[in-house]
């Protein structure tokens, strides 16, 4: 099936070719600001007892990274969605506890909630794309993504917010700015250098998933962010149903779905769980189902990924997944990205 691309040369594809500048922006304006300092000395002080990193959608995904980042430090790290934070577990808003607040727009319905039920009982982290929201005015200290405005779907917003959150983790774990900062330098270029041959990946992907009804995505560690990033945008783009798990939870059941009309997209990941992650596609390959990698040795161009360092890994597993929405809308003959339903900012609990 040759797919038409000129269905997919909107403003959706503009965002995505226009990460770079996002990144490249975002990691210019990044600084150390005094009460991030001190924040970061209070809980190496101890004063904090755990570190809660909360946020809904592709901005409580990115936050996977940051928090095996402080867990491997010696912190306590707690994930949870805003939603569940503010109604279920409250008990979290104490003097002992610092907040990480993950929102693109800073003025979702739970961010505003979350402020008025916290009432500055624990200190804020704010990481946002909106320097005058509400969650930026109960911060405690705040960083700042510079995706610009977005169309539709998260992309620059994920990507910038990533490396923020990686600089950030930097901070709290006392590493060297400097050193943070020219590891992060190389995420603009290594995107760039994917984007440039977006058409051709986009082609061969519409050879490849012409007949497919059910993705998966699966990893493990930081790779959850793609995982569970990937799976969003691909039913908020293409109103594709897909589904993003750990690839342990993808042998606890859902294996019985292999077949011809399902593909599963397994992330090689780092050394600790890779060749896990390589035993489940092969697995799933004998067994049968189809199944490919996205790493390092990928058989496929446009999921084999660059060595580029751990700082920068979770910012380029997000692009094969980038490029099966804009795949998956030119089969449809659809815009991806276009909300029929959805809104870019949730105002509704």
């Amino acid at each position: 099936m040759r797919a038409d691309l000129s269905v997919i040369e909107g403003e959706y594809l503009q965002d995505l070719l226009d990460q770079p500048r996002a990144l490249e922006d975002t990691l210019a304006a990044l600084d150390t600001s005094k009460p991030l300092l001190d924040l970061a000395q209070r809980l190496q002080k101890g004063t904090f007892q755990r570190v809660v990193l909360t946020g809904m959608g592709s901005s409580f995904h990115a936050l996977h990274p940051l928090n095996l980042q402080l867990i491997s430090h010696g912190f306590t790290a707690i994930m949870v969605e805003t939603s569940e934070l503010i109604h279920y577990k409250a008990r979290f808003f104490d003097p002992n506890t610092l907040i990480v607040a993950v929102s693109q727009s800073g003025q979702s319905a739970e961010m505003v909630r979350l402020a008025e039920v916290n009432r500055k009982r624990s200190a804020v982290i704010a990481v946002t794309n909106t320097p005058e929201s509400p969650l930026v005015k109960q911060a405690t200290a705040a960083l700042f993504t510079r995706a610009g405005r977005e169309f539709s779907v998260s992309c620059k917003t994920y990507v910038t917010a990533l490396i923020v959150l990686k600089w950030l983790g930097d901070i709290l774990c006392q590493r060297d700015p400097k050193q943070s900062r020219r590891e992060l330098k190389n995420a603009a270029p290594a995107v760039a250098a994917n984007l440039a041959d977006w058409k051709e990946y986009v082609i061969s992907l519409t050879a490849m998933l012409g007949r497919i009804r059910h993705l998966f995505l699966v990893g493990r560690g930081a790779s959850l962010a793609a995982v569970g990033t990937g799976a969003l945008i691909v039913k908020e783009s293409d109103h594709f149903h897909a589904e993003g798990m750990s690839s342990a939870a993808f042998r606890h059941g859902p294996l019985e779905m292999l077949s011809e009309e399902t593909f599963v997209v397994v992330f090689s990941g780092d050394d600790k769980t890779r060749d896990l992650n390589h035993r489940l596609l092969a697995d799933i390959q004998q067994g049968g189902g189809r199944a490919e990698l996205v790493g390092e040795t990928s058989t496929l161009e446009c999921f084999r990924l660059r060595e580029h360092g751990s700082s920068i890994r979770p910012i380029l597993e997000i692009l094969p997944i980038q490029m099966i929405t804009l795949a998956l809308a030119a089969l449809a003959g659809r815009e991806p990205g276009k909300f029929e339903l959805a809104t870019k900012v949730t105002t509704t609990e």
